[in-house]
């Protein structure tokens, strides 16, 4: 149940450098989780300690297919900060 809040990692060049400099971990997680709830779910199923978070909800993008008009859907996109020493591994990467 706690996988299905958190959609994916995200993996971009800026993202790296955040990991590589500054222990920063992004990913996109769903809409209605707080940061103090975001906190808790990476704690526990990670077991590490997050020293800092920032999120952010970009705005919707506008798609068409045909003729047809909408919207891609809705995310919270969350940058975790850790701990000196520790890391979460992102098998698949």
């Amino acid at each position: 149940m706690h996988l299905d809040l958190i959609k994916y990692p995200v993996i971009t060049e800026k993202s790296y450098i955040g990991l590589f400099k500054n222990r920063q971990y992004t990913f996109d997680v769903d809409l209605r989780l707080t940061k103090t709830q975001i906190k808790k779910l990476f704690e526990s199923l990670f077991e590490v300690t997050i020293i800092g978070i920032n999120t952010q909800i970009p705005p919707r993008r506008r798609i068409r297919v045909g003729a047809k008009n909408g919207y891609r859907p809705q995310y919270k996109r969350v940058i975790v900060t850790l701990q000196e020493g520790q890391s979460i591994r992102l098998t698949g990467v």
